[in-house]
């Protein structure tokens, strides 16, 4: 649950005042078994219900994370608007510490391997997961996200880190609600997010965004399942116009036609003339080629990593995707375990290619 470039200043961002009234306990009332992870963002814990027994995860936001503007009573309202829902972590309540008055947040525990980042990170060097695992990882995010927009909730931070996995490699799990904001507040809106995940047209700074940004964000997501943890649009960018880059390198460079808005930004008018080389094709194809992703699935993906909003598969639309016909049970392989979805010397001659070009 690493936060490794996420904006800080998107966490003081104007959100919703409208909040639920969210049930609020002690933190005395659990007993701390073990660390779950750490970050700038503070601290995650897996402790135990001293009357109950029950096994919860309790958040507790370090001080830069309360001082740059982070709000647990905020974060709690929006992860309890999206209710009950098999791929979206539970959420049990707030609790204060009493050594530090602080809110912390309690949540569902997840004990499985880690987050999908771990677990790609330590399939490196193995082959590609088989399609139909990516399909049922796929199916299990996009019905959580769109769970979410039927909520009014943008999460905004959709990334790897982001995504628990359970125990029985069978079931993900959509976490970390930190930067979620409501569908219903006022624009404009700021940025907010990891680099690498950031929507276009939130880099591109235009003041209103809606769910979008997080069926972009999942769209990245699976390119990385696919690339085995490499992510997309990789091209050592260190800021925005960098990372708009490294997207246009790949998609190409929107014109009047696929993206009409796209022209009056910043962007278009300071930057892209000073550049000496604008890719206008789009290239993911040539990345995902069908030795690597099926058409239907190749559709999925090219929909969700479509740089104008308007065009983009919201993740409702995108369930509807043939793709998704026949979903298996997911089962993720174990560490102890080899799955190739690649057989054969070309596919593996494919995968080898995909893996050196730039933006993979």
């Amino acid at each position: 649950m690493k936060r490794p470039a996420t904006t800080a200043a998107a966490a003081g961002a104007i959100r919703s005042s409208k909040r639920r009234r969210v049930s609020v306990g002690s933190t005395e009332h659990y007993e701390e078994v073990s660390r779950l992870g750490a970050g700038n963002y503070g601290a995650v814990v897996k402790a135990r219900h001293r009357v109950t027994g029950q096994t919860v995860a309790i958040k507790r936001l370090s001080t830069a994370a309360s001082d740059s503007g982070e709000d647990p009573a905020l974060e709690a309202s929006l992860h309890e608007a999206c209710g009950d829902h098999p791929f979206i972590v539970g959420f049990h309540g707030l609790a204060r510490d009493p050594a530090t008055s602080r809110l912390c947040l309690v949540t569902e525990c997840v004990d499985g391997p880690g987050t999908l980042h771990d677990y790609l990170h330590r399939r490196r060097g193995c082959p590609p997961l088989p399609e139909h695992t990516v399909r049922s990882v796929m199916w299990q995010l996009l019905a959580a996200a769109e769970k979410m927009s039927a909520s009014g909730v943008i999460h905004r931070d959709l990334k790897p880190e982001n995504v628990l996995i359970s125990g029985d490699h069978r079931t993900v799990k959509i976490c970390d609600f930190g930067l979620a904001m409501s569908a219903s507040d006022a624009p404009p809106y700021e940025q907010a997010g990891t680099l690498a995940y950031k929507a276009p047209e939130m880099m591109l700074e235009i003041p209103v965004y809606d769910a979008r940004v997080d069926a972009w964000s999942l769209g990245c997501v699976m390119a990385e399942v696919i690339g085995n943890g490499t992510p997309p649009f990789q091209g050592g960018a260190e800021d925005e116009d960098g990372q708009l880059r490294a997207i246009f390198d790949a998609l190409g460079v929107p014109d009047g036609e696929t993206w009409p808005e796209f022209s009056s930004t910043p962007f278009a008018t300071k930057v892209l003339p000073e550049l000496d080389d604008v890719n206008r094709k789009n290239r993911l194809r040539e990345v995902f080629p069908e030795a690597v992703l099926s058409q239907q699935g190749f559709e999925v993906l090219d929909g969700l990593l479509t740089c104008n909003p308007g065009k983009r598969l919201t993740a409702s639309a995108a369930l509807k995707h043939a793709w998704f016909a026949k979903v298996d049970a997911l089962e993720l392989p174990r560490k102890d375990e080899v799955a190739s979805a690649l057989p054969g010397k070309m596919a593996r001659t494919a995968y080898a290619k995909r893996r050196k070009m730039q933006c993979v």
